[in-house]
């Protein structure tokens, strides 16, 4: 069986419903597309806020343990004796203690 091939003859008007009907395709992927590249955005920015709390956060914990250590460091300087005055107090001591 030998299959006869119809040849239709193609017009202009033929032309453009098939091209109309392609750009209609063409732009409902466009709009699916542009959403879908949207939701993804609105992921990143949530997820994006999400470690910029969390960095927030740590440099807060930061600051109060730095704040924590020039505490210290501020009552170590108060509180230590020079090796000078040690010297000092430690000489009169010895004389005392020979006597």
């Amino acid at each position: 069986m030998k299959r006869e091939s119809k040849t239709r003859k193609m017009t202009i008007d033929k032309l453009a419903i098939i091209v109309a009907k392609s750009f209609q395709s063409t732009k409902r992927d466009i709009e699916k597309l542009a959403v879908s590249t949207a939701k993804g955005f609105e992921g990143v920015d949530k997820r994006f806020n999400e470690v910029e709390e969390k960095i927030d956060t740590k440099v807060e914990e930061l600051k109060g343990q730095i704040q924590g250590v020039d505490k210290r460091i501020d009552d170590f300087v108060v509180t230590r004796v020079k090796y000078e005055d040690f010297n000092k107090l430690k000489a009169r001591v010895d004389i005392i203690e020979k006597k």
